[in-house]
């Protein structure tokens, strides 16, 4: 491998250490793990009421919408509680920011759904399943990185 200038190729060739620090680290998949029971509380809690309104008649978008605001409530609850508790900040910020990470979450978990729905042939309730899995990932890296960050020392 060629060196780029000022930068030796042995530099180039070793892996990132802080991605690699970060995999490594006890403390990021206890979190992780806590994130995720605290998810599939907010899961279970996203699936009975979707299903209940969608029982209701309520189409199927909406009832998804509602569904998360009753979830992601809980969801910020137990993860400023539990899985981040060392990392409280400002009650009002971190909500804020959890709101808006959990509100673009949202944002992919419809875009998953209709596409389960309405070009997939899934039923809602599988479909709606399915998507709240897909997005989990997007969900955990904004709120870890973001919204329950650790604050920069100043």
């Amino acid at each position: 491998m060629r060196a780029t200038v000022g930068r030796p190729a042995a530099t180039l060739q070793q892996p990132r250490p802080r991605l690699v620090a970060s995999l490594l680290s006890v403390r990021n998949w206890q979190q992780l793990g806590k994130f995720c029971v605290v998810g599939v509380v907010g899961y279970l809690i996203n699936l009975a009421v979707y299903d209940a309104l969608l029982h209701e008649g309520v189409h199927y978008l909406v009832a998804a919408t509602c569904s998360f605001l009753v979830a992601v409530t809980s969801n910020y609850t137990w993860n400023r509680l539990w899985t981040f508790r060392e990392l409280r900040g400002h009650f009002g910020v971190q909500g804020m920011r959890f709101f808006v990470v959990s509100l673009a979450a949202l944002g992919a978990n419809l875009f998953v759904l209709h596409l389960l729905i309405a070009q997939g042939g899934l039923a809602k309730l599988p479909a709606q399943a399915v998507a709240i899995v897909a997005v989990t990932p997007l969900n955990f890296v904004g709120n870890k990185l973001w919204s329950f960050r650790r604050r920069s020392a100043r």
